[in-house]
């Protein structure tokens, strides 16, 4: 299409000058007049000629026209302005619930445009309809359109500062949950299933969308905050053990294990039985207990570490014995599916079928009942998360005039320094909620009211500021300051101390460097790192910084030359030395060293580096 002689754009908001065209990040020309250009392609998509989801942008510091209409962007609905007017009009909405129009019709007939990251740089968007001006070119649908599914879930989150909105959009993925109502059937990895999830009482806009409340993934907790007892310093809170026994924050985990029994090359296969003694790497008669005739276990059995789950014999890794008249034995060896390292539970299914392959297939669900305890993490959807620093009696729990106890206490400065106003606004909001047996509209940029919440609540007898006075659970006195209480919606979340409390004496070392293995499913050591090395340091506990770095770790004793300075040869069946280079009429010292020390020689060896001890007196 040629475009002769129009008008040039008047302002800055387009340049005349030599401005290059990229189409998915490829260069097909230049224009000069490139306000005309973009003007057209708008016009173009706007009538249908080109698709609705094509971005146009300008940018004016690198002279060029961007056409995107790639897949994999991210691009929202805006409703278009023209001089300062919504094309939207009540007219349009009306028949939207009449379902005289459709949303197709509202993107055909320009009324809302598609807007990518690109495009939006170009873009003057108004937030609300009174914030319109001549300049801007685009509305939001809704203000709390802004956020995405997480963040839409945050109530009164235009009042919290943005890292803590982040933070609670971030663990509002981790919180346990009704993660689906078929839990029963599935064979998840691994799941965790909050037993009695709650609506939460203050809400939003984004949770209806999602229809969050047929899929909770928290409960209402009476939240107290005071500083008690050094109990609740920092981040941690305090639990009332009564709300816990009622089953606040009680879950289940799932963990599912599979074996099949594979073919390999040459006919042979894996078995699932119950294996016998005389096979390689046989474990204990007392880790298959559990296991039926057919080599699977039984539903319902209570099972702990070292427990086979699934019995299985595979066939040597490598080719068979021959033996002595050239018939092959059957040197099969264990592969059994063994429960995971400081885990176990119940078995909660069994499920035996075939692969595609027509191999046999077996599936073992286990359930393991999670009870908060000391260093389980909870958090509240506005970032304040928190371990349980201690669990208290009801009996010894702070409690109101009315006999309410808090079902769990944080501490005063964790809000401060954090600006969740947020969480401040959903405890007083919760509250009324509670009191009215009614859904708080906490949905951000259009929320209830702070004044109404707080002129209700004095309806109801309480203070307007959501302050009580609050009794000492152990003494009875009155508490001298009032204290803020209400009802806000924590999540319990995956973060449990059972998956990751570990401690380790003696146990497996890695082959190339013989130092302790990592991680708790290794059986591994805590590493003592340069910061803890220099805490020994400064104490000056040299042995004890001996033992941790040397002995307890990779200590070894290796033969040196005197003469060369090489590690010797040690010949355990003769207790003869010697050395490779020199023979075997030299001097040798024996001395103790790291062996990853030992494995560094041998790497300098290699790149044809003479690495020479110098053996003094000790």
């Amino acid at each position: 299409m040629r475009i002769k002689e129009k008008i040039v754009q008047t302002g800055t908001k387009y340049e005349t000058k030599r401005t290059d065209v990229y189409l998915n990040g490829r260069l097909i020309g230049s224009t000069e007049t490139p306000g005309i250009v973009i003007e057209e392609l708008k016009k173009m998509r706007l009538e249908g000629i080109i698709s609705p989801e094509v971005s146009i942008s300008y940018n004016k510091e690198y002279a060029q026209i961007d056409i995107w209409s790639d897949e994999g962007r991210i691009v929202r609905p805006l409703i278009r302005v023209e001089n300062g007017n919504p094309l939207l009009t009540d007219e349009h909405i009306a028949k939207l619930k009449n379902k005289e129009l459709s949303w197709d019709n509202l993107v055909s007939r320009g009324i809302i445009e598609y807007l990518d990251a690109a495009e939006e740089e170009n873009a003057y968007v108004a937030l609300k309809e009174g914030d319109l001006s001549q300049e801007h070119t685009h509305l939001e649908l809704d203000a709390s359109i802004i956020f995405g599914i997480c963040a839409g879930l945050i109530p009164y989150l235009n009042h919290n500062m943005s890292t803590r909105v982040t933070l609670g959009a971030n663990m509002s993925k981790q919180g346990c949950g009704l993660y689906v109502s078929n839990y029963g059937l599935r064979t998840d990895t691994q799941r965790h299933l909050l037993h009695y999830p709650q609506k939460p009482i203050a809400r939003t806009y984004a949770s209806d969308l999602i229809d969050f409340d047929n899929r909770p993934s928290g409960q209402n907790f009476v939240v107290a905050i005071i500083s008690r007892g050094g109990y609740n310093m920092q981040d941690a809170i305090i639990l009332n053990k009564a709300a816990i026994e009622r089953g606040l924050g009680r879950s289940t985990f799932f963990r599912s294990y599979k074996a099949e029994e594979r073919k390999y090359p040459g006919g042979q296969l894996d078995t699932i039985e119950t294996p016998e003694k005389d096979v390689r790497g046989y474990l204990s008669e007392h880790s298959y207990r559990y296991l039926d005739e057919d080599g699977v276990i039984s539903s319902e059995c209570q099972v702990g570490e070292d427990d086979v789950l699934i019995g299985k014999t595979s066939p040597p890794r490598f080719l068979e014995v021959m033996e002595e008249f050239g018939m092959t034995v059957k040197n099969r060896r264990e592969s059994s599916v063994i429960i995971r390292v400081g885990e176990g539970g119940v078995v909660d299914k069994v499920l035996i079928s075939e692969t595609l392959d027509g191999d046999k297939l077996v599936k073992v669900k286990v359930r393991d009942q999670r009870i908060p305890e000391l260093g389980d993490k909870f958090a509240s959807r506005h970032g304040q998360k928190g371990v349980i620093g201690i669990i208290v009696p009801q009996e010894d729990a702070p409690f109101t005039a009315q006999g309410i106890t808090p079902d769990l206490i944080i501490n005063p400065h964790a809000i401060p320094s954090r600006m969740t106003v947020g969480q401040l606004l959903e405890t007083v909001g919760g509250k009324l909620g509670a009191l009215e047996g009614r859904f708080i509209d906490g949905s951000p940029f259009s929320s209830e009211p702070e004044e109404k919440i707080r002129t209700a609540l004095e309806q109801y007898g309480f203070k307007s500021s959501g302050k009580e006075v609050i009794y000492d659970g152990v003494t009875g006195e009155k508490l001298g300051a009032e204290i803020f209480i209400g009802v806000v919606y924590y999540q319990k979340l995956k973060h449990m101390v059972v998956d990751k409390i570990r401690a380790r004496s003696r146990g497996p070392v890695q082959i190339l460097t013989r130092q302790p293995t990592a991680g708790k499913s290794r059986e591994g050591g805590l590493r003592l790192g340069e910061m803890e090395k220099d805490c020994l340091v400064g104490h000056g506990a040299a042995l004890l910084l001996k033992e941790r770095l040397l002995d307890e770790s990779d200590r070894t004793v290796v033969p040196v030359c005197n003469a060369c300075g090489l590690v010797a040869v040690y010949d355990k069946f003769r207790d003869y030395s010697y050395c490779s280079v020199d023979g075997e009429n030299v001097d040798i010292t024996f001395v103790e060293m790291s062996y990853a020390f030992k494995l560094f020689l041998d790497e300098l060896k290699s790149m044809g580096i003479y690495p020479k001890l110098i053996i003094g007196e000790k």
